[in-house]
């Protein structure tokens, strides 16, 4: 089955509504040092398409319920830098559009914009992750992925083709892109809604973040350490995480945009994911 209910994470702090998911691709080569799909995807960081994909994946549409939303994707982005050439991701929403899918789509990519057409004929939300717009910052730590700016200026087009668009600030790093939020927040204070998430370490995106930000790891890591461990993540410890947390709602909801949080433990208005704006 590709279409499969969604929670990869199994984690007790996942406050995700009842959804259903679909990875077009296995793996992804944006290649985010924090990235926690390496956990569990060999080989995550290089993109494989899936053998007879769209016939299968339109016999299980045929039969899907279609009260339920389908989201795009949570552990391979849906527009990797092949689809520019394959075009798989396309052939999927125009089949969302055959049989009447409800979904979300969630990319670091700005390849999307390609798609709009059909995207406004779909009942859907469409999202974008911004670590930062630092495009210094953002380059180090996304290598492979579109800059951020060239991300929210194609959400700006969903925007203006009526579609809702949300987007996620994640992962918030404490001295590093945090101290940017306020400046990333201005650049999508058109969005409907905002979801935030502290980074979370796994021992593989540990050893690549401090592989790549020696410095940076050397006064993070002890924050760490003095945090929690949930579900094999290293958590930031909960008074700190939750000063982020509440700092960025406080901002978030100021902009008159919706607020929610990510495997936190922390509240979300009204829900964590921007699901509430995929139309009925």
């Amino acid at each position: 089955m590709y279409i499969r209910p969604f929670d990869p994470w199994k984690s007790k702090l996942c406050t995700c509504p009842f959804k259903y998911t679909l990875n077009v691709y296995t793996g992804c080569d944006h290649a985010c040092v924090y990235c926690y799909i390496t956990s569990y995807i060999p080989n995550a960081f290089r993109v494989r398409t899936k053998e007879g994909f769209l016939p299968k994946l339109e016999r299980e549409l045929r039969r899907f319920d279609k009260r339920y939303i389908i989201a795009l994707s949570y552990s391979s982005d849906p527009y990797p830098t092949i689809e520019r050439e394959l075009g798989i991701t396309r052939k999927v929403l125009e089949l969302f559009r055959r049989y009447g899918v409800r979904c979300m789509l969630l990319t670091k990519s700005d390849i999307f914009k390609r798609d709009l057409d059909v995207l406004s004929e779909l009942k859907c939300a469409v999202g974008i992750t911004v670590t930062t717009v630092n495009e210094r910052k953002a380059k180090l730590l996304e290598p492979n992925a579109p800059s951020p700016g060239a991300r929210i200026r194609a959400l700006r087009k969903a925007k203006e083709k009526e579609i809702p668009v949300y987007a996620r600030i994640d992962p918030i790093i404490p001295l590093y892109t945090w101290e940017d939020f306020d400046k990333t927040l201005k650049a999508l204070s058109f969005v409907s809604h905002i979801t935030v998430s502290t980074l979370k370490l796994k021992p593989d995106s540990k050893k690549r973040m401090s592989a790549k930000f020696p410095e940076l790891m050397e006064r993070l890591w002890p924050l760490y350490e003095k945090g929690e461990r949930i579900s094999g993540y290293y958590y930031l410890p909960r008074e700190l995480r939750f000063k982020i947390l509440r700092e960025a709602e406080e901002k978030v909801l100021r902009n008159g945009i919706t607020f929610g949080s990510c495997r936190e433990g922390y509240r979300s208005f009204p829900m964590c994911d921007g699901s509430h704006l995929v139309p009925s």
